[in-house]
């Protein structure tokens, strides 16, 4: 028993969808009158620097029990250090949000916060995000972008700013919040960076058929997997005689296929991308679309 979708890149993360849920919502419910009396120049000016401790303190205090220390999400609420869509949302309209919550969701209103406050926690979200600084490159990022949507083959599975594939991780905002070495590391040892690794796996029904795939969602009852083409494949349990995993869809060589040289330009495209993207400034309904 089986049934074929064709659709597009599929959009992961339960946390992540229900975020862009959240934030659809405020829109729907404040309406553009009320996102221009929270734009950015109605909004006090107050200096409040990137490296307060009140920030830290004041996000501690309110946000960090959901959101974790470290804002990268916990069951209780999603990662809004390392998502792009948050990482683009303007000063102001991440000020309404802590300001006036989503009725009837698990956001609450900060009412009781001073502005001054709600903009100290702006401020230290933009720190988790890695927005404190510009970040100094290791090696040249043009170079580094042929290496990835060349010799490399990043693109074959990931995609950034808008190219490439969706089977693995949307990398566009993926060296924001992250060191030099942590990026290299996880290009070149991708079985110890503690991350989720994209698998292939293949389903061999008692009826003789078989699905190749990257295991989407799974059940007690079924299994949903995205083949590389974006086809997407129901298949029941109880038809499935033998279910084969084969290794990461990441590759384990870079190390040795990919020089030293070639290693620092990617690390500086990704980062010179990561920056870039978290500097745009876009429509507040475009942030709140799904990934």
């Amino acid at each position: 028993m089986k049934r074929t979708i064709s659709t597009a890149p599929f959009m992961s993360g339960i946390c992540a969808v229900q975020f862009a849920l959240v934030l659809t919502a405020v829109w729907a419910s404040s309406g553009l009158a009320a996102w221009s009396q929270t734009s950015p120049q109605n909004l006090p000016k107050k200096n409040v620097k990137l490296d307060s401790p009140r920030g830290k303190q004041v996000f501690a205090s309110n946000c960090a029990n959901c959101h974790g220390l470290d804002g990268r999400g916990s069951e209780r609420a999603p990662n809004i250090a390392e998502r792009a869509s948050v990482q683009r949302l303007s000063d102001a309209q991440t000020s309404h949000i802590i300001e006036n919550g989503v009725p009837g969701t698990g956001m609450p209103a900060f009412h009781s916060l001073e502005h001054s406050d709600v903009e100290a926690i702006v401020a230290y979200l933009r720190t988790l995000q890695g927005r404190k600084r510009t970040p100094k490159l290791p090696g040249d990022p043009i170079r580094g972008e042929t290496v990835f949507f060349g010799k490399a083959g990043c693109s074959g599975c990931h995609m950034i700013s808008g190219k490439g594939g969706f089977i693995a991780s949307d990398l566009s905002g993926y060296a924001g919040n992250r060191g030099v070495d942590q990026i290299r590391s996880a290009i070149t040892a991708p079985t110890s960076n503690g991350d989720r690794l994209a698998r292939l796996v293949t389903a061999m029904t008692r009826t003789g058929e078989k699905y190749s795939g990257r295991i989407r969602n799974e059940d007690n009852f079924s299994l949903q997997l995205q083949a590389l083409d974006g086809t997407f494949f129901f298949v029941a349990k109880s038809d499935i005689e033998r279910l084969d995993s084969s290794q990461s869809l990441m590759p384990s060589d870079y190390d040795s296929t990919l020089s030293h040289d070639d290693l620092n330009d990617v690390v500086s495209y990704l980062m010179r991308v990561a920056h870039a993207s978290s500097r745009e400034s876009k429509a507040p309904i475009e942030a709140f679309e799904p990934e």
